[in-house]
């Protein structure tokens, strides 16, 4: 690598404030080589300053790229992050370490998406372990991960497997996930309309809890698909875990389009009130003629920045997570990379050099 510029300065405050701003950073900081640091991280959570996961993937990533970073511990305010070299394949396992970090507070498919994009481009063949929790409640989980987040990123070209080996239920778990990514040249995506509808999934997937529980979950969904003649493959799976948990995962198919939608179980709610929490956000965007959900548009913001050709997306509702991935990545290169529409409503990208 030539020797970089000056750091981009980020207010880790900005728009969504949260962890988003800061690993869209990392990850465009680790593919153009250009430094960063980032001040008052997370300063818009209830939890301000780096936490397990972030550290997680601050070493992870400075590992890839021979990165300079300094004040990357526990609980800090600001971050500088300079990588040295191009990314390296990645083939160990990553996660917060036992005891180390406190509890095992990190999104395994979170982690291994954020990393995606950089082992894509380092020309060789990348398999490795993520731990952490595998299913979240307001984060991503792994069944919307395995059949919405990549089956997305395939279509731009960034071909990617999961596996999971061992379910972890909610915050601090430490589910596993096996990940192997190819080297892959992305292409832009044209998706102006969605096309024709290829398949809609329902997943009930529980651990540790008695079979009829799944059961009537898949029970409850059928009945809800059948009223709004909605054709559905509906699956009950028991996944294995260290823990009892239980999660919904709707999602579609389309010729141009992919979304969905999950709901996760919690104690004292009948399961058939979170089959009901999920198909009410899954109709939201499918009865929409957006192409992407609020959720998997903003994960394919660095996919779209980094491949050739132009990307047009639509979502049924523009979230701050979606804008803050596009701020951050404005901050560091020269894109028409625009978003129209407000906030809360539904809207566009596009974007073209």
């Amino acid at each position: 690598m030539p020797s970089p510029p000056p750091p981009i300065e980020l207010d880790g405050s900005y728009g969504e404030g949260g962890g988003v701003l800061l690993r869209t950073a990392l990850a465009v900081s680790s593919l153009t080589g250009i430094p960063v640091r980032v001040r008052a991280i997370r300063d818009a959570t209830k939890f301000p300053g780096l936490n397990p996961e972030d550290i997680t993937l601050v070493r992870a990533m400075a590992s890839l790229t021979q990165a300079h970073t300094e004040h990357a511990e526990l609980g800090s305010s600001q971050l500088l992050f300079a990588p040295t070299k191009r990314p390296r394949p990645l083939n160990e396992r990553i996660g917060v370490a036992e005891g180390e970090d406190g509890p095992g507070f990190a999104n395994a498919p979170l982690v291994a998406l954020t990393l995606m994009p950089l082992l894509a481009r380092t020309g060789a063949y990348s398999a490795f372990t993520a731990v952490g929790e595998t299913y979240a409640h307001n984060n991503l989980s792994y069944d919307y991960f395995e059949n919405v987040t990549l089956a997305a990123l395939r279509r731009f070209g960034l071909y990617a497997t999961a596996r999971q080996t061992l379910a972890g239920f909610g915050w601090g778990a430490r589910g596993q996930l096996e990940i192997e990514v190819e080297p892959s040249g992305l292409e832009g995506l044209q998706w102006q309309d969605r096309g024709r509808l290829l398949g809609v999934r329902g997943i009930v997937a529980t651990g540790e809890l008695i079979r009829t529980i799944g059961q009537r979950g898949a029970d409850h969904l059928a009945a809800l698909a059948d009223s709004a003649k909605l054709p559905i493959e509906i699956e009950a799976v028991e996944v294995p875990s260290k823990g009892p948990g239980a999660f919904v995962t709707l999602c579609a198919e389309f010729e141009h389009g992919l979304g969905g939608s999950v709901a996760m179980g919690q104690k004292g709610v009948r399961m058939e009130a979170v089959v009901q929490r999920a198909y009410q956000g899954f109709m939201e965007w499918y009865e929409s003629s957006a192409t992407c959900d609020s959720h998997v548009i903003d994960q394919l913001i660095l996919p779209a920045v980094f491949a050739n050709g132009p990307t047009h997306l639509s979502t049924h509702r523009i979230t701050p997570r979606l804008l803050t991935t596009v701020w951050v990545v404005k901050q560091f290169l020269p894109l028409h990379l625009t978003v129209r529409g407000r906030e809360n409503e539904a809207g566009t990208v596009t974007l073209h050099r």
